[in-house]
C-alpha cells in the first residue's frame, strides 16, 4: 500500500525557497539575526510560511540539552484580573527568546506547590518562575536552588534568589506628592491592616512625601481597615471625614478602597475633586476608569515585571555560572501615576 503521508519540510527546503544557506535559516528562526538584513529575514519567514515549516524542537533540545520550556508556578495569579498582564509580559518575553510557558496554578496549597515543582522538574523545564498573586515574602523550596529560578511579585528574606517586585515606597511617595503638588496639606491615608509589604511601603512613601514638602506627619490622618475592599474604604473614609478639620484629600491603599471612599464622600454632601481629592493604587481598569470622576491612581507594573522575570531567567539559563558567581538581583519596578479627574 503506498504511503501518502506528506513529507515534512526541512530547513534545507526553506533555505532553497528563500535562496539562502541553511545556516542563515537557522539563525533567523532562532532569532540570532545580527548582521542579517531585514530583507533576508523577510524572505526566510515567507518561505517558512509557504512551506509550513516547523522546527524540530526535539532534535534541537537533544543537541542543546534544553527543552525550551519555562515553568511558571503561581498561587492564584492566573485567575486574578489584576495580574493578567504579568502572565502576558512573561509570555511575550518567553516567545521572543524562543521559549514556551508551562503554567500551573496551585491555589496557594503547599502540597500542590511541591507537586507542581516536582512535575516541572520531571518534565525538564529549563527554568522556573515562582509567582505570587500579591507582593509578599515567600518560603523557598530546595528545587528552586537546583534549577535556574526567579521570584515574580515576591521575595525571600535573605535575597538568595533573583526577585522582581513593585516599588511600593516610591509609589506611595509619588501618589502623595501628586496631592501635595495640588496644594493639599491635610491628606488622609486609608491603609490596609494586614502586615504585607504594600502596607508598610506605601505608608513610608506617604511619610517621605510629607517630609519632602515640610508637612508634619499626623498619625490621626492614617486609618487602617482589615477590609481592603469597597466596604473597608467606605467605613474608614466615613470615619475620617467626620473628624474635626477633616482632610481635603485621601490616598487609598487600593482602588477598591477608593471606590468605597467615593461613596462616603458623596454621602457627606461633598464632591470629588472640588471638596475632596482621591488617589488610589493598582489601576484596576474595571474600577479606576469606570468611576465618576475617573480615579487617579498608581499602576502596578505587572507586564514589565513579567517581562523582566523571564528575560533574567533566560539569561540565567544561558549563563548558569551566575548562580554561583553573582549576587541575586532584587529588582524593583516603578509604579506609574495614572492621572484622571479625581485629583
Amino acid at each position: 500500500m503506498p504511503n501518502h503521508k506528506k513529507k515534512r519540510p526541512s530547513m534545507y527546503d526553506v533555505a532553497k525557497v528563500a535562496g539562502v544557506s541553511q545556516t542563515t535559516v537557522s539563525l533567523v528562526i532562532n532569532r540570532s539575526v545580527a548582521g542579517i538584513t531585514e530583507e533576508t529575514q523577510a524572505r526566510v519567514w515567507a518561505a517558512v510560511d509557504e512551506l509550513g515549516y516547523r522546527p524540530n524542537f526535539l532534535a534541537r533540545g537533544l543537541a542543546s540539552n534544553r527543552t525550551y520550556t519555562i515553568g511558571i508556578i503561581s498561587d492564584q495569579i492566573i485567575t486574578t484580573p489584576l495580574a493578567v498582564q504579568m502572565i502576558q509580559g512573561a509570555q511575550d518575553c518567553a516567545w521572543e527568546n524562543g521559549y514556551i510557558l508551562l503554567t500551573i496554578n496551585t491555589n496557594g496549597i503547599p502540597d500542590m506547590r511541591d507537586a507542581a515543582l516536582n512535575a516541572m522538574c520531571d518534565r525538564q523545564v529549563d527554568g522556573i518562575v515562582y509567582a505570587s498573586m500579591y507582593h509578599r515574602e515567600v518560603q523557598t523550596h530546595k528545587l528552586l536552588y537546583e534549577h535556574p529560578s526567579v521570584l515574580l511579585d515576591c521575595f525571600i528574606k535573605d535575597g538568595s534568589l533573583p526577585s522582581v517586585v513593585p516599588d511600593e515606597v516610591l509609589g506611595g511617595q509619588v501618589a502623595t506628592e501628586h496631592l501635595l503638588s495640588k496644594g493639599h496639606r491635610r491628606i488622609g491615608m486609608l491603609n490596609f491592616a494586614d502586615d504585607i509589604p504594600a502596607k508598610f511601603g506605601r505608608l513610608k512613601g506617604y511619610q517621605q512625601a510629607l517630609e519632602k514638602y515640610d508637612v508634619p506627619f499626623d498619625d490621626r490622618l492614617v486609618y487602617e481597615s482589615s477590609n481592603a475592599r469597597s466596604e473597608g474604604g467606605y467605613l474608614t473614609a466615613k470615619t475620617i471625614l467626620q473628624k474635626e478639620n477633616p482632610p481635603t484629600a485621601l490616598f487609598c491603599f487600593n482602588d477598591r478602597m477608593a471606590m468605597g471612599a467615593y461613596r462616603a464622600i458623596q454621602e457627606s454632601g461633598l464632591t470629588i475633586p472640588d471638596d475632596v481629592s482621591v488617589v488610589g493604587f493598582d489601576n484596576q481598569q474595571l474600577i479606576a476608569a469606570e468611576l465618576f470622576p475617573g480615579l487617579t491612581t498608581m499602576a502596578l507594573p505587572h507586564y514589565e515585571m513579567g517581562q523582566w522575570a523571564v528575560q533574567y531567567l533566560c539569561d540565567l539559563i544561558d549563563h548558569p555560572e551566575w548562580m554561583r558567581d553573582r549576587q541575586a538581583p532584587q529588582q524593583r519596578f516603578e509604579c506609574p501615576l495614572i492621572v484622571r479627574d479625581s485629583a
